[in-house]
Parts: C-alpha cells; sequence; structure tokens
C-alpha cells in the first residue's frame, strides 16, 4: 500500500503496565523502547482519518511485525492482570494481512474490470434500446435491491440514518442521479470513447467550484495542468465523427452535475461507512429518477418501445442484459469507493485517470469506432493533462496532511 499514515509516533512505553515484569516477559519485550511511525493507541493506525488494523501496516519490515506482536498481545490480553499475560498468544496473520498489496491490487482489478465491462455492455443496450432514462432507472434499481438484500443478511449491517442526516444526503443524491442521467443520455447519443473524453473536463469544473463558489485558492499550477485538458477536449471535439449536440451538452451536464455533489458531500461529512453511505444515496437517486423516466420516455415505451425490443432480442435477453449492466454499474461504483479507503488520494487518481483510458481503448476496440488522427490526438493530450492535475492536486493535498499532522 502506497498510503501514508497520519498520525505522530507513539512508544509502546504508553501501554498500561500494573506490575513489574518478569524476565520472560522483558525477554518477549525487549524492544519495548523503539518508536514506531504512526501508532495509535488501542492497537489502530490512522489512515486519511480512518483506522486500520495494525497487521496491515507491517508488510514493510520483517523487524516492526517482531517488534508489534508482543505487545498487542499484552495490550489486549484479556487477563493483563495476571502473570500469565506474557504467554498470550497472537492468532496468526492471514494471507491478506501479510500481503496487503496483493489485495489492493485485486480490488483495482476489478474496479476496472466492471466498469469496462459496464461500460460496453451499457452501450451494446443503447444500440437495440436507445432510452437513457430507463436505463439509468434499472442501473439504479439493481443496486438498490442488491442494498437491500445485503442489509437483510447483514453484510454489511445497516446503519441507521436521522432526520439530519437525510437533508445533507439528498443534495448529494439529487446531483448523483442528473450527472447519472445526462451521462447515460450522452452514451446513448455518441461513442463512448468520446464521452469519456468530455468526461476527462471534470477536474476543470471541480478546480472552478472551488475557486468561484467555495472560495478556496486554487494554485496556478493546478490552473496550468488543466490547460492542455481544455485543449485536448476541444481538438477531439471538432473531428470526432459521432458527434452531435445531444452527447456533447449531455457530457457537460454532468460534469457540472458532478462537481456538485463533490462540493455537496464535503458539507455531508458523516461517520457513516462507504458501503451504507452509498445505499442511501442510491436509494434516493432512484427516487429522483423514476419521475423523469416516466414523463419522458414512460409513453414512447408503453406505445413501441417494450414491444420493439422484445422482437429484436427476445425478453430474456433484454431483461438479463439489464440485470446485469445495473449489478456491473452498482459493484464498480461500491469498489471504486472501497478502492479509495485502501490507497492514498494520489495512487487513486492515477489508478482513475488510467481506468479512463482503459475504457476509451477497450471501446474502440470492442465496437470499431472510426476516429481521426485529430481525435486521437485530442484525447490523448487530455487525458495526459487530468493525469497531471489529478498528480499536482494530490500532492498538494499530501503536504497540507502532512503539515497539520507535524
Amino acid at each position: 500500500m502506497e498510503s501514508r499514515v497520519l498520525s505522530r509516533a507513539t512508544t509502546f512505553g504508553a501501554l498500561p503496565c500494573h506490575r513489574k515484569p518478569s524476565p520472560r516477559e522483558n525477554a518477549a519485550v525487549s524492544f519495548v523502547s523503539a518508536r514506531l511511525i504512526g501508532a495509535v493507541s488501542e492497537g489502530g493506525n490512522l489512515i486519511w482519518g480512518r483506522q486500520l488494523r495494525p497487521a496491515l501496516l507491517l508488510e514493510a519490515s520483517p523487524l516492526k511485525r517482531e517488534i508489534l506482536r508482543p505487545c498487542l498481545a499484552a495490550a489486549s490480553s484479556p487477563t493483563e492482570g495476571n502473570d500469565s499475560a506474557g504467554d498470550a498468544k497472537v492468532a496468526p496473520l492471514g494471507f491478506f494481512d501479510k500481503y496487503p498489496a496483493i489485495l489492493t491490487g485485486f480490488f483495482f482489478f476489478m474496479w476496472y474490470f466492471l466498469n469496462v465491462i459496464f461500460n460496453i455492455m451499457n452501450k451494446k443496450i443503447y444500440n437495440y434500446f436507445p432510452y437513457p432514462y430507463f436505463v439509468s432507472v434499472v442501473h439504479l434499481g439493481v443496486g438498490v435491491v442488491y442494498c437491500l438484500i445485503s442489509w437483510a443478511v447483514g453484510l454489511p449491517k445497516r446503519a441507521p440514518i436521522d432526520s439530519n442526516l437525510l437533508k445533507l444526503l439528498i443534495p448529494v443524491a439529487v446531483c448523483h442521479a442528473l450527472g447519472h442521467v445526462t451521462s447515460n443520455v450522452s452514451f446513448a447519443a455518441v461513442a463512448v470513447s468520446f464521452t469519456h473524453t468530455i468526461k476527462a473536463l471534470e477536474p476543470f469544473f471541480n478546480a472552478s467550484a472551488s475557486q468561484f463558489i467555495l472560495g478556496q485558492s486554487i494554485p496556478l499550477s493546478l490552473w496550468l495542468s488543466l490547460a492542455p485538458v481544455v485543449l485536448g477536449v476541444s481538438m477531439a471535439s471538432l473531428t470526432e465523427l459521432s458527434f452531435n449536440w445531444t452527447g456533447f451538452i449531455s457530457a457537460m451536464i454532468s460534469n457540472i452535475s458532478f462537481t456538485y455533489r463533490s462540493i455537496y458531500s464535503k458539507k455531508a461529512m458523516t461517520d457513516m461507512d462507504s458501503t451504507n453511505l452509498y445505499a442511501y444515496i442510491s436509494i434516493i437517486a432512484l427516487l429522483v429518477c423514476i419521475p423523469p423516466a416516466l414523463i419522458v420516455e414512460g409513453p414512447q415505451l408503453i406505445k413501441y418501445g417494450f414491444n420493439d425490443v422484445i422482437a429484436k432480442v427476445g425478453l430474456v435477453k433484454f431483461v438479463s442484459d439489464l440485470f446485469w449492466v445495473g449489478l456491473f454499474y452498482h459493484l464498480y461504483n461500491q469498489l471504486a469507493t472501497n478502492t479509495l479507503e485502501r490507497v492514498a488520494p494520489l495512487t487513486h487518481a492515477v489508478g482513475n485517470v488510467l481506468k479512463r483510458v482503459f475504457v476509451i481503448g477497450f471501446s474502440i476496440l470492442v465496437f470499431g469506432n472510426k476516429i481521426s488522427t485529430q481525435t486521437g490526438i485530442g484525447t490523448a493530450i487530455a487525458i495526459a493533462g487530468v493525469a497531471i492535475y489529478s498528480y499536482i492536486k494530490a500532492k498538494i493535498e499530501e503536504e497540507k496532511r502532512q503539515g497539520k499532522a507535524a
């Protein structure tokens, strides 16, 4: 893991000790005066504000692992007052505790894999069923059913929500719903690669909102890094063979919506875990998306939309495609959140840029989209600009956190 521990260094001497240690115990904890960077009381470590198991942070040094094991055993032993406390045994580390990088890599792989599959399957559905409002509702609906089943079996246990938190989450969910629907309108109207190229402008809207709405000062280096993003998207748009204004404007609205979602998300900071939080946002977003879908596409679907698609591909394929695309949508979003919890923001930012590259590349290969040389160059410039912006922003945030922790 590339994440850095933010807490101050503390000594194991802080652990409670109410009796004179025996010679055997002295031998077991001979390194008790050693200092471990990032140790936190109660055997946890803070990483971007979250507490992780100590075992996850010991992969780098065998010496640290040998130092920490006896101390944790003494701290967690229920028989601390007995002479047998020094004999407490520590349960052996699991495979992923010993090699957390493997688990993190698995999260990244599944995030990319599900995202690519979702985008490809989603576009294939639009090729024979061009109703993005209805499909957006299905995406969220399948995710909500998944969440309800997960809650029913206790994986995870449902976190309670009060009226105050609900009021804070409603703006987030509304922006999430609007951004999701307009993204799908764009996916249905133009090539997947072009929509993702336009959505590369999202950092520009985030920076603008931070500067002019939240009043935060944006460094000049960040603004300069956005210049190639704007240039690249402009180049790609001018010669994109699938270009139409519906797809372009919808993708731009999606960028603005997700920018405001980020703003409202900062105001709705909560201690609730990300899985429960995303479940509640999905439920509210679903309720927001249903009325527009009924109004905009309902009459057409009832009149001929459903009949036409059943005649083309059959009822079984149609329903199964909708189910799987909805499941992939929910899982890739959930995995993106879970991955962010395991790595530093810089790593996640770079991973997000590479994800967009994978999606654009695979969509071109699968659908055989023809792109002009200028569109290809523009897309590459835009993605490179996003990578530079993400790197600079993450470094600035990391320096701020280190300054506060010092």
